[in-house]
């Protein structure tokens, strides 16, 4: 049994694609790499990332425009709504988003309500705001740290109730919500929640989280409800059933589902690097996720993001240095991008490097650009010699261009 290990490096694009305007036109400009590259202060170190190919894909002065290694290098599309990790990882590994859309809560305000009253809970409107406060205290709202209609939150103080109930509301949300995720959060602030709702973009209208104090305050618990999926089809379970050892590192941990999977989450890039070298020692599947590039692009940190871009690269040299048998694999991609450049905290829709180390390959093989990111779930699942036409295709991008536009106009 060979070893493929995926490595999804949260918010790395390449360049804009062709619809990232359609809720900001600026984000057309969008280019992590290469404004990381450019912008970082210092020439950054990536040996491992242009052994990769990465300049193949993403040509620039910074990274070496061949490599003597006989890798497979090109790009892949989203091939979901928006940009956001859940679905991006959702989608790579195989689930079918063709049923799930971007939203306001405004859009489905009266169903949202009418089915909580009907499981008992006391349901409200905020000062007429588009916002739902449930039994006094939780609030159902329009994520605001997400591009708008990707996710819903349903918030709640500690101080008023116990984090098992609101999330109890949150599945009651769950069974109408359209969109990809209904996100779970329960934290402490100093002041009813009501006093931080405001504004967001495109007529959505939520919790401002950060200023709320649920971030500062310790005891912070989350929880992410996905759109339902069949997770049978997804890779991890395919490979679970086919006999395959499955381990899901750091966020990947958090939103993929497999029941029998070893799972080791984490956040600090050092840890999540060092989980997946130690799975990749033994034969099988591992999916990693280094979340700390997202957080650096959310916060506008391009000096951060590259710091964090280098801590990644030589865990990939590690992991070259591993994984030298005929057969294994080692997968590195994107899941969207989180330009740290752009001006906004939020993800960009930008195509991802699909990167794959073939120690058996004998030459170079540039890849055509994939139309989603199923395709890079489905090369890993080839890798296992498993049948990769079971992950199911994703809507075109004509159907995904006409849902952003549909809640950008509203």
């Amino acid at each position: 049994m060979n070893r493929t290990v995926v490595v999804v490096i949260d918010g790395f694009g390449v360049g804009a694609m062709p619809d990232a305007g359609a809720l900001r036109p600026g984000d057309l400009a969008a280019d992590t790499c290469g404004h990381v590259l450019d912008h970082c202060g210092r020439a950054l170190r990536l040996p491992a990332l242009g052994r990769l190919g990465l300049g193949l894909v993403h040509p620039h002065a910074a990274l070496p425009p061949s490599t003597p290694l006989p890798v497979a290098a090109g790009r892949a599309a989203l091939g979901y709504p928006g940009a956001d990790t859940f679905a991006g990882h959702q989608t790579m590994m195989g689930a079918d988003f063709s049923r799930v859309t971007v939203a306001r809560l405004a859009e489905h305000l009266d169903e949202v309500a009418a089915t909580l009253r009907t499981a008992g809970h006391r349901v409200e409107l905020l000062g007429g705001k588009p916002l739902l406060v449930v039994d006094g205290t939780v609030l159902v709202h329009d994520n605001l740290e997400a591009d708008p209609g990707i996710n819903w939150n349903t918030s709640g103080r500690l101080e008023d109730l116990p984090f098992d109930r609101i999330l109890s509301i949150a599945r009651t949300v769950r069974a109408v919500a359209p969109v990809a995720r209904v996100i779970v959060v329960g934290g402490h602030a100093p002041a009813p929640l009501s006093s931080y709702v405001r504004d967001g973009d495109a007529g959505t209208v939520g919790l401002d989280t950060p200023a709320s104090g649920f971030y500062r305050g310790g005891g912070l618990q989350v929880q992410h409800l996905g759109a339902e999926l069949d997770h049978t089809r997804q890779l991890p379970s395919l490979a679970a059933a086919a006999g395959i050892p499955v381990t899901l590192v750091g966020k990947a941990a958090d939103i993929l589902e497999c029941a029998e999977a070893v799972r080791r989450p984490a956040v600090p890039t050092a840890d999540v690097l060092a989980h997946t070298l130690e799975a990749a020692r033994r034969p099988g599947l591992v999916v990693a996720n280094v979340q700390e590039t997202d957080l650096a692009g959310h916060q506008q940190d391009v000096r951060r993001y590259g710091e964090i871009l280098e801590q990644v690269d030589t865990g990939l040299l590690e992991l070259l240095s591993e994984l030298r048998e005929p057969g294994d694999r080692l997968i590195v991609t994107g899941d969207h991008g989180n330009d740290p450049t752009i001006g906004h905290a939020y993800h960009t829709r930008e195509y991802v490097p699909v990167l794959i180390h073939r120690p058996e390959a004998t030459a170079l093989e540039l890849l055509p650009d994939a139309g989603s990111l199923a395709d890079v779930g489905a090369m890993a699942a080839a890798s296992l010699g498993l049948d990769a036409s079971v992950l199911r295709p994703q809507p075109p991008a004509s159907e995904l261009r006409s849902d952003l536009l549909k809640c950008r106009r509203g």
